[in-house]
């Protein structure tokens, strides 16, 4: 294999081996902790313009899944302690460095990864480049940022998802980078699903006459999205809304709060997240996938109350606005690949949508599925 380095922004270089897409890239270094899923992550367009290292030693021995793709492969450059060259598995498409080479991500193996991530734990995300030598001036790596990120990664058209089975609710989900395990969830409770590119106006889903409107995970610094704030801003207490990652922090901008960049973020399919509002006297503790670098300060938030809590360093993880008719989470209860424990929060959704209310862990149904745009005579949004 070809040597290549991977330099940081401060100058440290560390020697390995390319495999992937023979090409140099700049991007934003961050780690994930996922022991599986690097499949996921790999096509998950929340890692847009970053270079992602798993801190999981040993990656590529299952293959590559075309079925299991997020969406489309985001990344910049790829860094792994041990590539595995010969998969099995018997759902495998393709091995990890062909389907690098189909995206043209540069991959590194043999690297320290361990101490590459003691580096961003203790001194936060910094930009890097693979290269095969390293750069005399490091000036155009110091300079890298991620801009116009959800613009990047968003559809191009609107497009409708039918549900399983009978169908229950009129969905618009948003597209801010938003994985496909969102809208397959959103089939799984009797959704159909709308899919919008994030430069849809408020209008344009009003004009749906939804039941309720997802929105989505997606990349980059929340606050850019000036656009994306206002829309959400006309959709609040409209219609009920559930809120993803990026789609959690856009919608306590657009309630008046703020945003701010985290040290090292949160990625990987093991992070704690602890109830913060307590109905019974006990809170629970849930296992979480995670992937994102900024987070939402919940006190700027006058108009929502604090909903969950991290276990490891107290940041916000969600919100709820019952003057609003919405509540969203920093994590990913649809979670693929990643631990399931979260998402009774889409029957939360449903149940939100329906009328209805979610008491001590069950669904609730007090009465039919309606949408905020039946009229008097009791006809259904949803079957117009």
């Amino acid at each position: 294999m070809k040597k290549g380095w991977l330099v940081l922004e401060n100058g440290q270089a560390f020697e390995g081996f390319r495999f992937g897409a023979e090409t140099d890239c700049v991007g934003e270094l961050v780690f994930t902790t996922g022991v599986v899923g690097y499949v996921e992550t790999l096509t998950d367009p929340s890692y847009a313009g970053q270079i992602v290292m798993q801190t999981y030693p040993l990656i590529g021995n299952y293959g590559v899944m075309r079925e299991d793709f997020e969406g489309a492969c985001s990344v910049k450059g790829y860094v792994v302690r041990e590539y595995c060259d010969a998969p099995s598995n018997f759902r495998t498409d393709c091995d990890l460095e062909t389907y690098l080479k189909e995206q043209g991500v540069p991959g590194l193996c043999g690297l320290d990864t361990r101490e590459l991530t003691r580096i961003i734990r203790d001194n936060g995300v910094m930009n890097a480049v693979i290269c095969d030598t390293p750069p005399a001036n490091l000036s155009a790596v110091k300079g890298y940022r991620i801009t116009d990120a959800v613009r990047g990664v968003t559809c191009a058209a609107v497009t409708v998802h039918p549900a399983d089975g009978e169908r229950r609710f009129r969905v618009a989900l948003m597209d801010y980078g938003a994985k496909r395990s969102i809208a397959r969830e959103l089939q799984r409770q009797g959704c159909e699903v709308t899919v919008f590119p994030a430069s849809a106006s408020a209008e344009d889903v009003l004009n749906l006459r939804p039941d309720g409107v997802m929105l989505s995970n997606g990349p980059g610094d929340p606050a850019e999205n000036a656009w994306e704030i206002a829309q959400i801003q006309k959709l609040l207490g409209k219609v009920p809304i559930f809120g993803i990652c990026l789609g959690h922090q856009l919608t306590a901008l657009a309630a008046g709060g703020r945003t701010y960049k985290l040290k090292y973020g949160h990625r990987g399919a093991n992070q704690p997240v602890k109830e913060a509002a307590v109905g019974d006297g006990i809170a629970r503790t849930y296992i979480t996938s995670q992937n994102h670098g900024y987070a939402v300060d919940a006190e700027s938030v006058k108009a929502g109350r604090l909903s969950f809590v991290n276990a490891n360093d107290g940041t916000c993880e969600g919100m709820d606005y019952p003057d609003l008719g919405a509540f969203t989470v920093q994590f990913h209860p649809e979670a693929h690949g990643g631990p399931g424990d979260t998402k009774f929060l889409f029957e939360k959704f449903a149940a939100l949508m329906s009328g209805g209310a979610y008491i001590g862990g069950a669904y609730v149904s007090a009465a039919p599925a309606r949408s905020v745009f039946d009229d008097v005579s009791g006809e259904k949004g949803g079957e117009r």
